[in-house]
């Protein structure tokens, strides 16, 4: 594979690492075995298991995991068709997914601080036609 088709599928690629490294660490739906593996990684007594359990609560850890099974699912080498190229296609893409992560969570941080303005807005503008009446 050429280098261009090789860029492409990185940042491609990296889009599900992204979509489901989020997910688990922070969406609703895993709230419940986040917070399972959130006690267990804070009150276990083997280094091993507390470890292991922080890897589900934690975007970047989990990301890494997750590429190496998108790595194996599509064999996806960058620059190099050996080990080496998974090597590279491994942490390229383990950066570009949390490169996503990190745009997702400034653009969530954009809508909710707009959200909260207009928010603020109406309720002052509700005041002031009380106000008025």
């Amino acid at each position: 594979m050429t280098l261009l088709p090789q860029i492409v599928w990185l940042f491609v690629l990296a889009l599900p690492i992204a979509c489901i490294s989020w997910t688990v660490t922070h969406e609703e739906i895993f709230r419940e075995p986040r917070e399972y593996c959130i006690r267990r990684s804070e009150g276990a007594r083997s280094i091993v298991v507390r470890k292991f359990f922080y890897l589900f609560t934690c975007e970047y850890c989990f990301s890494h995991y997750v590429t190496i099974f998108f790595l194996l699912i599509t064999g996806y080498t960058l620059l190099l068709p050996d080990w080496r190229g998974y090597l590279i296609g491994g942490f390229a893409l383990v950066w570009i997914a949390n490169t996503y992560m990190n745009l997702w969570v400034l653009i969530k941080t954009d809508v909710k601080v707009d959200k909260i303005a207009i928010e603020a807005s109406e309720s002052a503008t509700k005041k002031e036609i009380e106000v008025m009446k």
